[in-house]
């Protein structure tokens, strides 16, 4: 695994039990970022995503009193397909075990005036701790990306900052209104196992989100389902096919097979698996029978 020194700045390798307890970032990608090379070649200071990562950093070792943290864009040699599988394949397990992990809201604002004036009674009723919630909370892109889904699951700490890094709140304390939001039970927001829920539901807490590729769609539930898998770009849905054939081969949950035909699809003939997390839209809703639902005993 590979981390960022919070001080200097300097990215360093490191292996099993010798992983330092680090911080670690959970964000939308924008313009610019910054990259490994531009760490590697002393130009990360030029781009424009350099003050996110600086300002990250700085978090990590004023608030968390941490010296490593963790960034998908610079942290991760993405040149290198063995490197970059491998990352894909362990990423779950690394925000789990990180001792704190911050989202960053880019497109949130917080300020007095909007806090002020769009707030609804309804929100400040029932979540009154968090006074910071604005009404673009809910509206952030971040909500909406198939990898923020397990980077909102795995790690047991999660503080939320807006645009300017002033803290809206943490995952237990904002877990109610994350529900609403993601549909995502509030006992999975507090720590509890996402195996505690069927297959169908935890694949439909991924049906509204998108990736950028196609195939990124089931690669960023690899974790969520404990599968390991080699990534395939350029197979298009066959990846989320992949994903359900390893599910299945390590739970005999029948759940997977309760998605709905998207109506655009029309009347054509079909496998007896999902091509998309959008199909189980409605899963959540499904009441499953307990002997429909259950791990493999091995």
């Amino acid at each position: 695994m590979r981390l960022i020194n919070t001080s200097s700045g300097e990215l360093q390798e490191f292996f099993g039990s010798s992983i330092p307890s680090y911080a670690i970032l959970s964000h939308t990608w924008g313009d610019d970022e910054v990259l490994y090379a531009d760490i590697l070649n002393g130009t990360a200071a030029s781009k424009k995503g350099y003050g996110k990562v600086s300002d990250f950093c700085q978090m990590a070792k004023r608030v968390g009193n941490l010296d490593w943290a963790w960034v998908d864009t610079c942290c991760i040699n993405k040149e290198s397909s063995a490197e970059l599988s491998e990352a894909i394949n362990s990423m779950y397990k690394w925000y789990k075990q990180s001792a704190v992990c911050y989202v960053y809201l880019q497109d949130v604002l917080v300020t007095g005036e909007q806090i002020n004036q769009h707030i609804p009674p309804i929100w400040t009723t029932a979540y009154p701790v968090n006074r910071l919630i604005t009404a673009n909370f809910p509206q952030s892109r971040w909500f909406t990306r198939g990898w923020t889904l397990q980077e909102l699951i795995a790690p047991p700490y999660v503080e939320f900052y807006a645009a300017d890094w002033t803290e809206i709140g943490t995952k237990r304390s904002l877990a109610s209104y994350i529900s609403d939001i993601t549909g995502i039970p509030i006992p999975i927001l507090h720590g509890q196992s996402p195996q505690s829920c069927n297959v169908a539901e935890r694949l439909s807490w991924a049906s509204k989100r998108s990736t950028t590729r196609e195939e990124d769609m089931a690669y960023c539930l690899l974790g969520l389902f404990n599968v390991n898998m080699p990534l395939l770009y350029g197979e298009g849905t066959r990846s989320f096919i992949r994903l359900q054939e390893q599910i299945l081969q390590q739970e005999e949950d029948y759940s997977i097979f309760t998605w709905t035909l998207e109506a655009h699809l029309g009347e054509c003939l079909w496998g007896v698996l999902a091509s998309s997390p959008l199909q189980f839209a409605t899963s959540s809703r499904l009441a499953i029978h307990p002997l429909l639902s259950r791990q493999v005993q091995r």
